[in-house]
């Protein structure tokens, strides 16, 4: 008696929903990333061959320019609630009597990278809407004995937040004297520990068995 043939089907594999799903990721990423703002001022690191990568919360960076001038930055905390960013610049503002607006305080939290302007005038950066007259007021943090804001801002991201860390991203050709009043300025919030960002470099390792 003659073997039955079953009929044979070809395999098929609907991507519909695999497409839908990649299409999903793909707005989700696009509508909640944010791309990383470029500095106020170019800053050539030095470099190192640490791979030890900077903390993406928690994190206040001090950032010092080629011509000396000092920039400051901070996260706004790993939670989105806890809005660091306009409470550390609130709490500066009454250091030096200056009340900032709701709006002036969202305006500084969304603004993601460093800021480099004197606090009387930062209710004119937040406010302008050229980015030149933007660029012309990032003249620099002052950080002299006579007008120390960068110490009040150190004071006061740790006051708001005490689990922040310091790291330093200096250009390789600042001077000597800028690095050492950052160093001082730390030192005297008692921030003896920090990070100091650089480029990585890489280096050839020998293979010394076989010499």
């Amino acid at each position: 008696m003659p073997k039955i043939k079953l009929p044979t089907k070809q395999p098929f594999i609907d991507m519909t929903p695999m497409v839908d799903l990649f299409s999903i990721l793909l707005i989700f990423f696009l509508l909640t990333g944010t791309f990383r703002a470029q500095e106020p001022a170019p800053v050539d690191t030095p470099f190192s061959i640490s791979e030890k990568p900077t903390p993406d919360f928690n994190n206040m960076t001090i950032v010092f320019s080629s011509d000396n001038r000092v920039f400051f930055n901070i996260d706004n905390g790993p939670d989105t609630l806890l809005k660091f960013r306009p409470k550390i610049l609130e709490c500066v503002g009454q250091r030096f009597n200056i009340e900032f607006t709701p709006e002036e305080l969202r305006k500084f939290e969304k603004y993601n990278t460093s800021i480099g302007v004197p606090i009387e005038k930062m209710k004119e950066f937040l406010n302008a809407e050229d980015p030149s007259l933007r660029e012309a007021l990032q003249t620099g943090i002052p950080y002299d004995s006579l007008n120390n804001q960068l110490e009040v801002w150190v004071l006061c991201a740790r006051q708001i937040n005490p689990a922040v860390m310091a790291s330093l991203k200096g250009d390789a050709r600042t001077e000597f004297p800028t690095v050492r009043r950052i160093l001082d300025i730390l030192q005297d919030k008692n921030v003896n520990r920090f990070n100091l960002v650089t480029s990585l470099r890489a280096v050839k390792v020998e293979d010394t068995e076989n010499k």
